[in-house]
């Protein structure tokens, strides 16, 4: 369900497709496609730290919440993408 609230958030934000891409080729763990299911996802333990840090830890957090959260996030990469 969280993974369907985030790319339902990006879907709406045609500006951000590229960004999201980048980020995903950029953050997928290595070999991911030799695994099952071939999805380019980041690390189990990154995926946990970055949790921890951004929500403290705390368990559920809502799905649109994280959704809004990635978002943000990918509106600040393409800032950041564009001033280099």
């Amino acid at each position: 369900m969280l993974s369907v609230a985030v790319a339902l958030a990006v879907a709406r934000r045609p500006s951000l497709w590229c960004t999201a891409i980048r980020q995903v080729v950029r953050l997928a763990d290595r070999g991911w496609w030799r695994r099952r299911p071939p999805l380019p996802v980041p690390p189990a333990d990154y995926l946990a730290f970055r949790t921890a840090t951004q929500y403290g830890g705390a368990g559920d957090v809502p799905a649109r919440t994280v959704a809004s959260d990635v978002v943000n996030y990918l509106a600040w990469c393409k800032r950041w993408e564009s001033e280099w």
